[in-house]
């Protein structure tokens, strides 16, 4: 029987508990507020990471890892017996997936697996609550490795951002576009692919209008949608998500509806008050019967 241990970085924003219940190991990445630095989830909270940006008056930076941090978490497991597979976030955002490889080449060979998510925050999550269930079931580092790369390109993970301040502090809309947007209470939505954020459909109105279209754009294609589970993330929104959980379990057969908290790498890039919904959508057939 494979006796693989599960490790991903800060950015999946995985739950405590989670990290508890199955022994996750979590490598931070930094936050930096300039010339200090900090370790999400660890030396700073998202409400203290908000607190600074007033302060401040400026977004932090976050940055990946090195490779001795993960030699450093991954030594002992090694030394235990134990093989790793570690889950990153997405290599086109982030150096973090390269400095994991680099630091897998420091053990012997086949004793540290890396897998890039293409992915953050929930989506990356959803890769580590089915890497945590094959290696339950016995299964090799490698075969579970095989088994996320083939599906994530079908994790989906759509991000409703509350407005576009922090979008405009951080450089990715113009002063027009953010005034604009104010004024329209235009709320940005945002998807993953291929590894990338895209800009998707811009909800006008209301959270409580706009969170409902969010969720009937994802119902519409609930004959798609894997019924295993699905992940909300949550950055100081936790009615807003316990409301959005209890519609997709009223609406739908979807087993699991798991809610989890931002953390601070995800916090500066969407800010305060965003809600983001993770699933695997299954490919559409080519022919149908």
């Amino acid at each position: 029987m494979a006796n693989v241990r599960i490790f991903t970085d800060s950015i999946s924003d995985i739950p405590k508990e989670w990290v508890e219940k199955y022994d996750i190991g979590i490598i931070p990445l930094y936050i930096v507020f300039q010339q200090d630095s900090y370790l999400d989830r660890i030396e700073i909270t998202p409400q203290e990471m908000y607190n600074m940006v007033v302060l401040y008056e400026e977004l932090p930076k976050t940055a990946a890892p090195p490779p001795a941090d993960f030699m450093k978490a991954f030594s002992p497991v090694i030394e235990n017996g134990e093989d790793i597979l570690c889950i990153s976030m997405s290599s086109h955002l982030s150096s973090t997936y390269q400095n994991a490889c680099s630091a897998a080449r420091e053990f012997p060979p086949g004793r540290v697996t890396v897998v890039d998510s293409l992915n953050v925050s929930a989506g990356t999550a959803m890769h580590v609550l089915l890497a945590v269930q094959m290696a339950r079931e016995g299964k090799s580092a490698l075969t579970i490795a095989q088994a996320l790369e083939a599906v994530r390109h079908e994790v989906q993970l759509n991000v409703l951002v509350d407005n576009l301040d922090y979008l405009h502090r951080g450089g990715r809309v113009s002063s027009i576009q953010h005034m604009l947007g104010s004024l329209l209470r235009i709320r940005p939505g945002l998807y993953v692919r291929d590894g990338l954020v895209h800009a998707g459909v811009k909800y006008r109105g209301s959270k409580d209008k706009v969170v409902n279209k969010l969720l009937n754009d994802m119902l519409s294609q609930i004959h798609r949608i894997d019924h295993a589970q699905v992940i909300i993330a949550q950055t100081l929104e936790e009615e807003k998500a316990e409301w959005v959980r209890n519609f997709i379990q009223e609406q739908t057969s979807i087993q699991h509806v798991h809610i989890i908290e931002g953390g601070c790498s995800i916090c500066s890039h969407s800010g305060p008050h965003s809600i983001a919904i993770s699933y695997i959508l299954k490919s559409e057939p080519l022919f149908r019967a």
